[in-house]
C-alpha cells in the first residue's frame, strides 16, 4: 500500500511560512533600527523621540501581523473529512465496494476533477501551454480545489514523435523541449503527482481529428486500442497518481450494449480491454462509459453519446477483478445540443427522472460507482436554459455523493467554455462559485492569488537572502 497525500495545505504552509518568516525579519530589522536611533545624539531629541514613537507603532503592527499568522496557521491546516475533501490522505490503491471508491484503509473517495485536454489533439500536448508552464496550470488546479486530472490522449498522439504548442520561453516549460508526446505526458503526470493530483486516463480519440463511434477504425484497429492501454499500464504501473483508465471516450453511433454483436457491443469491448489492462495493472480502475443508444429493452429514447448506462441492469460489465469497475456517464445541457427533453412543460424536474433511470440507479441499488466523466457548459446562471440544468446538476451530484471530472479546465471548449478565461490565467468566477459547492473546505480568490503571493514571496525571500 501506498500513502499519497493530497496536500492543497502544502501550498498554504508554505506561503504561511514564508509571510512569517518576512515578519519576523521585518520586526528584527525595527528593533535594530530602534536601537540605532537612541545613539543618534545629532538628532534633537524631539526629532528623536517622533521617529522612536513611529519605529514602535510600526514593531506594534509588525508584532499584531505575526501573531495573527501564527493563529490562522492551524485553521488553514486543519484536518478534513476523508470521505471528501482534497486535503485527504489517500491509501492507495483504489478500488470499489457497492456505491462507494474506497481506498486501501476502506475510507470513501470522491473523486473532484477537471478534463484538461489537448493530447488527443494535432498538438499532442496539453492546450495552454503556450501561454504557461505546466507546473504553475496545475498547481492552480489543485489551489482550487480539485484532486483528479482526466486526461485525454489519442493512440497517434501517444505513437508521435513530435509535440507543438508549447512555449520555451522564459524558462516556461524547459523540462518538455524535444520530448515526445509521451514523455510530455510523462512530466505532466508526474509533476501531478508533486503537487498531490491524481490522474485518470481517457482514451479520447483514435486519430487526431475527431471522437469515433466506436473503439477501432480510423485507421486503428481494436488490437492497436488494446496494445495502447496495455502499454500505458506497464509504464505507469509504479505511477501511484495514475489510479485508472477511462477505456474509450463516448461511444455512440452503432455502438450497442447487450447486443452480443462483437462488431458493435460494447460491453463486451469494454470487459476484453479491462481484463487485459487488470493483467498487468491490477491496481487500476476500470472505467466504462455508457453508449448512445441501440440498448435492448432501453427506457428513455434518447441520450447523450456515451451517457446511456440503462444496459447495465440486464448486462453488467464483467471484470477479472470485479471490485474495480466504475461506470461514467457524460451528462450537457442545451448550449452543446437543444435535446428534446429541455424543450418538456416539466423542465426542469424531468431531468431527475432521466438521470435514474439512465445512469444513477446503478449507484442506487448499490451495482457499482458513478464518476461523472464529463459535465459543463458556459452559462451557471438561475434564467437561462443551460443555467438552470447546470445548477440542478450540480446539486443532484452534491446530493447522491458523485465523483465526476468537469468539462473542462480549457477555455477553447467552443460549446462549454472552461473554468479558465480566454487568457488561460484567470478564473470564471460564476462557474467556480458554482462547482465550489462539491469542493467543501477549499476556497477560491477571483484572481490567481496563490501565485502572485507566491511569487512574491520567494522573490523577497531571494532579494534578503542576496543581501
Amino acid at each position: 500500500m501506498v500513502t499519497f497525500f493530497l496536500f492543497y495545505n502544502t501550498h498554504i504552509t508554505h506561503v504561511v511560512v514564508l509571510i512569517l518568516r518576512k515578519l519576523v525579519q521585518l520586526l528584527l530589522l525595527s528593533t535594530y533600527f530602534c536601537q540605532t536611533q537612541k545613539t543618534l545624539p545629532f538628532l534633537p531629541k524631539r526629532k528623536r523621540s517622533q521617529r522612536l514613537t513611529k519605529i514602535s507603532i510600526l514593531q506594534m503592527c509588525l508584532f499584531v501581523l505575526a501573531v495573527t499568522t501564527v493563529l490562522v496557521t492551524p485553521w488553514l491546516l486543519e484536518g478534513i473529512n476523508t470521505t471528501t475533501y482534497a486535503s485527504t490522505i489517500i491509501q492507495l490503491p483504489l478500488s470499489t465496494q457497492g456505491s462507494k471508491i474506497i481506498d486501501a484503509r476502506g475510507n470513501h473517495v470522491l473523486l473532484r476533477g477537471v478534463n484538461w485536454f489537448g493530447i488527443e489533439t494535432g498538438l499532442h500536448a496539453p492546450h495552454g501551454l503556450w501561454r504557461r508552464d505546466y507546473q504553475e496550470m496545475l498547481a492552480q488546479i489543485k489551489s482550487l480545489g480539485y484532486n483528479t486530472i482526466r486526461l485525454p490522449y489519442s493512440v497517434q498522439s501517444l505513437r508521435s514523435p513530435k509535440v507543438s504548442g508549447i512555449d520555451y520561453k522564459l524558462g516556461a516549460n524547459q523540462e518538455l523541449q524535444g520530448k515526445t508526446p509521451l514523455e510530455v505526458m510523462d512530466y505532466i503526470i508526474q509533476e501531478a503527482q508533486r503537487q498531490g493530483l491524481l490522474i485518470v486516463l481517457d482514451s479520447h480519440r483514435l486519430n487526431d481529428q475527431r471522437i469515433p463511434e466506436l473503439w477501432y477504425g480510423d485507421g486503428f484497429t481494436e488490437q492497436d486500442w488494446i496494445d495502447t492501454w496495455r502499454m500505458l499500464a506497464i509504464r505507469y504501473q509504479n505511477q501511484d497518481n495514475v489510479i485508472g483508465a477511462d477505456l474509450k471516450n463516448e461511444p455512440h453511433g452503432r455502438a450497442s450494449w447487450g447486443t452480443g454483436d462483437i462488431a458493435t457491443d460494447w460491453r463486451l469491448a469494454a470487459e476484453r480491454a479491462g481484463n487485459a489492462i487488470l493483467a498487468v495493472n491490477p491496481h487500476w480502475l476500470i472505467v466504462v462509459e455508457g453508449v448512445e443508444n441501440n440498448v435492448p429493452g432501453q427506457r428513455l429514447s434518447g441520450h447523450w453519446q456515451g451517457g446511456n448506462l440503462e444496459g447495465v441492469r440486464r448486462y453488467p460489465v464483467r471484470l477479472s477483478r470485479p471490485n474495480k469497475l466504475v461506470y461514467s456517464p457524460h451528462e450537457y445541457g442545451p448550449g452543446v445540443y437543444n435535446q428534446p427533453w429541455f424543450a418538456e412543460r416539466t423542465f426542469p424536474y424531468n431531468l431527475y427522472k432521466r438521470w435514474e433511470i439512465g445512469f444513477n440507479y446503478i449507484a442506487s441499488q448499490n451495482l457499482a460507482p458513478i464518476l461523472v466523466g464529463e459535465f459543463g457548459g458556459r452559462y451557471v446562471d438561475k434564467i437561462s436554459k443551460e443555467g438552470i440544468w447546470q445548477q440542478q446538476f450540480v446539486n443532484y451530484i452534491q446530493k447522491h455523493h458523485l465523483s465526476f471530472t468537469y468539462w473542462s479546465w480549457n477555455p477553447n471548449s467552443d460549446d462549454t467554455g472552461g473554468i479558465l478565461q480566454d487568457d488561460w490565467q484567470s478564473i470564471n468566477v460564476p462557474k467556480q462559485h458554482l462547482l465550489s459547492q462539491l469542493l467543501k473546505g477549499i476556497s477560491f480568490t477571483h484572481s490567481y492569488l496563490y501565485r502572485d503571493v507566491v511569487s512574491k514571496a520567494i522573490a523577497l525571500d531571494n532579494n534578503l537572502n542576496r543581501n
